[in-house]
């Protein structure tokens, strides 16, 4: 009897579908029908939409190569120097299968300080290296490279901290380097983020599963809807796409095309949610807070060291004992909590709501970007009763926001960034690409434009997000070229707290990645950078994607101190 009903089945799809063409040509009847008739017809829609639409998606296994206008020869160049700039050593092809007992253990692994001898005296100015070893989980030393660890170096008594550059030695071994810049005590912390075999489980996620997040949008004309899985890459084979490709970058973007509706009744995008069962079992064991996943290594001896005062000139010329100096990538340190910049830019404290109004007077701040930046933009409005948020009826996470200050004319804006964004729901015609937003800026020296776009990239192959910010660049380019005087704020990446599910998508390895291609590409244009990564970083509060209070007041202030730079005294 089952067989025989299987028959009818193309016969009963292809009378459903006739009938909601028959609705859609007769859509003004639809309208008066009653709440019942309507609440069956929309039970209805959603049976149809779970059997025929999304349901395909789950069998994609086409990547994200070559979408999108293709690089000119200058592009191509940039993007090779790039790739090879974060490329990132893979562990030796093992002649069995590797074991959880052959991977990096934090617990058997150790640091010791250089050099290891009584007497050793360091001094402000000098440079600290620590020296960390890796294990594996029987104890034998792991003799390649590739794991991910981070280091600061940090007083608690002082409020004081400063990230340690590390460096990768290939052979098990690796350097922690940190600057010496206060006196007093300084104890050194090392972390495994991710073992070597974690982080080839990573690179091989970000490059063969680009679609392991999934974005859909809804589709609607009258009473009828549809919502189809959109990213930046579908295989067409699955059925026809629709090209949301933006025609003044050439950002691509598709959704699979309604069964009924056309490609222009589009209303919003959202995120749709994450794949899951991405990785092996055995692959599992390779994440696991607590055992792998952002764990200290501890010393093999003294961790702590007392720092003297600087050195005169003619003592230290004299000094047998010179550390061998590596240029370090510090942008600055806390002390007594709070940030210094270390090249030579004043960072100012704006301790009461008054000082900012009276920074921001007569400005307007753009703010582009993920939410790590709408945190500016709500830190803002709550710190500085002045600014009065318009309700626009817009979702609070989403936006875009408004607020201002008409006694000291202050504008304060948000937009998020064109997709790939992972919000609940964005409406389509809020969707903006930030190049084209700074394209529509006249700019100046009361404009302030702030940028934050990492997060959201993290699922994708690197080419990606270059492409991205060569678009803003481009952009910023031409923004400075009409308005010399306008102001660019880049923030930085930061870390976020991590367990298995979170690595898989948004891992710290991911992040440091994306913002070394940040940082390098806009090197060189007259943009600055808050480096949230080093902030982060550095300080003793757990990491997290939304940085805490006290971390984000350091980032505002040092955003208020590019607006409003301290004044150099005149000399008499």
């Amino acid at each position: 009897m089952c067989h025989n009903l299987s028959k009818y089945t193309p016969i009963f799809l292809f009378l459903t579908l006739s009938g909601i063409i028959f609705l859609l040509r007769n859509i003004h009847t639809v309208e008066n029908w009653n709440c019942q008739a309507i609440s069956s017809f929309y039970q209805l829609q959603s049976r149809i939409h779970s059997s025929l639409s999304v349901s395909a998606f789950y069998h994609n296994h086409t990547y994200c190569t070559h979408v999108g206008q293709k690089p000119s020869p200058e592009d191509e160049l940039e993007e090779r120097y790039l790739l090879e700039l974060i490329s990132w050593p893979s562990p030796p092809p093992h002649s069995g299968p590797t074991t959880l007992k052959q991977t990096s253990d934090p617990v058997h692994s150790l640091f010791t300080i250089l050099p290891a001898k009584e007497g050793r005296e360091w001094h402000v100015g000098d440079q600290l290296e620590v020296l960390v070893q890796m294990h594996d989980f029987q104890g034998r030393p792991k003799r390649y490279g590739g794991d991910f660890l981070l280091a600061r170096l940090h007083s608690p008594e002082l409020g004081a901290a400063v990230v340690g550059q590390v460096v990768d030695h290939k052979n098990g071994f690796y350097s922690a380097l940190f600057p010496l810049l206060w006196v007093g005590s300084a104890q050194a912390e090392v972390m495994l983020v991710h073992s070597s075999e974690a982080v080839a489980v990573l690179r091989r996620l970000r490059e063969e599963r680009a679609d392991r997040v999934f974005f859909k949008s809804m589709f609607r004309l009258g009473l009828l809807s549809e919502t189809t899985v959109c990213n930046l890459c579908l295989p067409p084979d699955h059925q026809p796409l629709c090209n949301y490709t933006d025609l003044h970058t050439g950002e691509p973007w598709y959704c699979y095309k309604p069964k009924v509706l056309s490609c222009d009744t589009r209303i919003n995008h959202a995120k749709g949610g994450y794949l899951k069962n991405l990785i092996t079992n055995k692959e599992a064991l390779l994440f696991k807070s607590g055992v792998n996943l952002k764990v200290y290594i501890h010393a093999s001896g003294p961790d702590k060291i007392s720092v003297l005062p600087q050195k005169d000139k003619v003592e230290e010329e004299n000094s047998t004992t010179k550390p061998e100096h590596i240029q370090l990538e510090t942008s600055g340190y806390y002390y007594m909590d709070s940030w210094r910049p270390l090249d030579g830019f004043t960072m100012r404290q704006f301790n009461e709501s008054s000082a900012v109004v009276q920074c921001l007077k007569n400005k307007v701040i753009n703010m582009y970007g993920d939410s790590t930046v709408r945190q500016w933009f709500e830190y803002l409005i709550g710190f500085v009763p002045e600014l009065k948020e318009f309700n626009l009826y817009n979702p609070k996470k989403v936006g875009p926001l408004m607020a201002v200050d008409s006694t000291h004319n202050i504008l304060l804006k948000y937009r998020c960034h064109g997709p790939p964004i992972r919000f609940t729901t964005v409406m389509s015609s809020e969707l903006r690409y930030i190049s084209n937003e700074l394209d529509g800026l006249s700019g100046g020296p009361n404009v302030v434009v702030v940028l934050s776009i990492w997060s959201h990239f993290s699922t994708f192959p690197v080419d990606i997000y270059i492409r991205r910010l060569r678009h803003i660049r481009q952009a910023l380019v031409r923004l400075i070229d009409r308005a010399p005087g306008t102001l660019i704020v880049i923030r930085s990446a930061n870390l976020q707290a991590l367990d298995q599910e979170v690595s898989l998508y948004n891992s710290d390895w991911y992040s440091q990645q994306l913002d070394q291609v940040l940082r390098t590409m806009f090197k060189g244009l007259n943009v600055l950078v808050v480096d949230a990564w080093q902030m982060t970083l550095a300080h003793h509060l757990p990491h997290a994607l939304h940085p805490p209070p006290p971390i984000v007041k350091q980032m505002i202030d040092m955003l208020l101190s590019y607006v409003c730079p301290e004044r150099k005294k005149s000399q008499k």
